[in-house]
Formats: C-alpha cells, sequence, structure tokens
C-alpha cells in the first residue's frame, strides 16, 4: 500500500500526544498509521514491551516490523542499527498492508521516523 507510505512520510513532528492506556504516548503520524492500517494491535505490542526491564533500559528504541508473504509477521527492536535484537515477536497472521513498518520510541512516545 505504497499510498498510506506516502501519507506517513507527510508526517513531520507532531501537533498532538495521545494517551495509550499504559500512560505512554503516541503521536499523530502513529495514529494516522493505526486508524489507517487497523494497527491499534501494533501500538499495544509495542506500549506493552516497555515493561521488560530490557527494553525500558534502551532510551532510543528502533522497532521494525516485518510482514512475510504469508502473512505472519515479526516485531524487533534494537538500540541502533546493525545491533543484537533486544526484543521480538511474532504474530501468526495479519492483514497488516504494509511490507515493513519502522517506528521510533523515545521519552515515553512512540512515533514515526519522519516525526523525528
Amino acid at each position: 500500500m505504497d499510498a498510506l507510505k506516502d501519507e506517513l512520510d507527510s508526517f513531520r513532528g507532531t501537533t498532538r500526544y495521545y494517551e495509550h492506556f499504559t500512560g505512554l504516548r503516541y503521536t499523530d503520524g502513529v495514529r494516522h498509521l493505526a486508524d489507517r492500517a487497523g494497527a491499534y494491535w501494533l501500538v499495544d505490542a509495542i506500549m506493552s514491551w516497555q515493561l521488560e526491564c530490557k527494553v525500558r533500559r534502551v532510551p532510543f528504541q528502533f522497532w521494525r516490523l516485518r510482514v512475510n508473504e504469508d502473512k505472519t509477521a515479526v516485531l524487533e527492536m534494537v538500540e541502533d542499527t546493525g545491533l543484537p535484537v533486544i526484543a521480538r515477536q511474532t504474530f501468526r497472521w495479519t492483514d497488516f498492508p504494509v511490507g515493513e513498518i519502522k517506528l521510533y520510541f523515545q521519552n515515553g512516545v512512540l512515533f514515526l521516523p519522519s516525526e523525528y
């Protein structure tokens, strides 16, 4: 879904923060992603990982969701590009429309790379 990727790339900064039920926050771009792709489950997954000490202690988190052709998916978090994976979660099925998406998490906020 190239249209969604183009829409997401157009987000710069944020005008509003949305509170997740965990008390953490996410940006306009992440909300747009969740609304358009039906992906609040992705936001929930990343936010739930913040309960893990090994994840929480990483100040700037790089998250990547990769969707395979068979509709399985893998969500991974690293501290920096090329470093070992700190968190990994597999999904047995998803209808997520984009083959790969990257998100960042810092200071209690989940955001798109273009919003950095």
